[in-house]
């Protein structure tokens, strides 16, 4: 594998402060009690699906494995826990050392995942793997939401290109998370340099209505367009008058023109005049790009209009109304020193509310039906059933602290397109409805 498929791996300062205060206080309170080193085990899970969806979508794995390389205390910011009171003394000498060592297994990243499904599971001492619970959950909350939303609109797409552009309706860094995790869930290419700069990701982007209006003439700003990117460049035509546009756009570049991007008013309808007036024009290959706060019931709509190429932006990057994942990190198993020697024994929380977990360390594997479609999600804490061996889903990510699981971007996108084929139909529509697989506990 050549390391340019991995990304640059740009300079990421310390992850150790994107935590919670109470992991620390944790931490302190357990060196105390003596039970700081005691082998335990994490995990991290949802216990339901956002409202109306079918299935999830495994993103931020990579990240999360940096973010665990990362994660240390430098001297700067262990005064500042010590100035602040924030912990005690042993506890910040303790934290000057501090290394992950233990080990990580989870779902690949791009997989599919249901309710109960053991996304991650990190194991080591206690203090050791509680400090990593609110990094891990704020990287998989919020890029499984991004790629969740993603997928959805790559089916309703139906093989149209599409393109992430939502860079300005989010945060600076959330923007390039948010690109990395729609490369994963289907999207083609990036308008964010950074995005395509770190992670490979293919990057586009040609012009704004800011660029015609800054000319005398709409025809001026297509020619210096056309000048400087070619005739293959995609021209915006609903500055002013779309019929216009098109037909000055041909004029300049010919049936050469590489597209035309519309941004306003009726889609479906405008589409359909635009392609007919290019096929006229004898534009017979130009693409139609459309824009304007799609969504996946928007592209679904599109689906019999003369439409290349989709951009979507603000509720690519919201998670089309379901920003987070919901996911937990609790504690499963652990033992009673931190002898080696001694077993794991499972522990759950107990709530008279929909808030109570399973203890114990889990495999999870996938049972498919005799055409070889999945079934459904089946979750277990002792020997797995020999017909299901072969169909297990975690694998190792960490292993003595060291990351033995990194991947290029192009793995994980191939793994969802796959996953996601291998679902029952139903999951594709876009109607409300339960997981598309029930998920069984043996």
């Amino acid at each position: 594998m050549n390391s340019a498929d991995l990304g640059r791996r740009v300079g990421v300062p310390s992850t150790a402060l994107f935590t919670d205060q109470y992991e620390l206080t944790m931490v302190q309170a357990a060196l105390k009690a003596g039970t700081a080193d005691r082998r335990s085990v994490f995990e991290a899970f949802t216990r339901r699906l956002p409202e109306g969806r079918r299935y999830g979508v495994v993103a931020g794995t990579g990240r999360v494995l940096d973010a665990v390389e990362n994660f240390h205390f430098d001297d700067e910011m262990l005064a500042f826990l010590r100035d602040q009171r924030i912990v005690d003394g042993p506890t910040v000498d303790w934290l000057a050392d501090y290394r992950f060592s233990g080990d990580i297994w989870g779902y690949p990243e791009g997989e599919v995942y249901f309710p109960g499904s053991p996304l991650l599971r990190a194991e080591g001492s206690f203090a050791e793997c509680v400090l990593l619970e609110t990094v891990i959950l704020s990287v998989l909350n919020h890029d499984s939401a991004i790629a969740a939303a993603a997928s959805r609109m790559s089916a309703a797409a139906s093989g149209r290109r599409l393109i992430e552009m939502g860079a300005r309706r989010t945060h600076e860094l959330s923007a390039v998370a948010s690109a990395r995790a729609a490369y994963i869930g289907g999207f083609h290419s990036t308008s964010d340099l950074a995005a395509g700069f770190r992670y490979n990701i293919p990057t586009v982007g040609t012009s704004a209505h800011a660029f015609t209006l800054l000319h005398d003439s709409e025809r001026d700003a297509f020619q210096a367009q056309v000048d400087s990117l070619g005739r293959g460049t995609s021209l915006l035509v609903d500055t002013y008058d779309v019929a216009e546009a098109v037909r000055t756009a041909v004029e300049i570049a010919g049936p050469e023109l590489g597209a035309v991007r519309i941004d306003s008013g009726d889609l479906l309808l405008v589409a359909h005049r635009v392609r007919q007036q290019l096929d006229e024009l004898g534009a017979t290959e130009t693409k139609i790009v459309v824009t304007s706060d799609l969504d996946e019931y928007a592209i679904a709509s599109l689906a019999a209009a003369p439409v290349d190429t989709y951009g979507v932006g603000t509720q690519l990057v919201t998670g089309s109304g379901h920003p987070t994942c919901s996911m937990v990190y609790k504690l499963v198993a652990r033992a009673r020193s931190a002898d080696p020697a001694d077993p794991v024994l499972p522990v759950a929380k107990k709530s008279l509310g929909a808030k109570s977990s399973r203890g114990g360390r889990k495999w999870a594997a996938r049972r498919l039906d005799e055409y070889g479609v999945a079934e459904a999600e089946v979750i277990g804490t002792g020997e797995v059933p020999e017909e299901l061996a072969d169909r297990q889903l975690l694998v190792e990510l960490v292993r003595g602290g060291e990351v033995v699981a990194r991947e290029p971007l192009e793995a994980a996108r191939e793994r969802h397109i796959a996953a996601r084929a291998g679902l029952p139909m139903s999951a594709m529509q876009l109607s409300r409805g339960e997981p598309v697989l029930p998920t069984e506990y043996v």
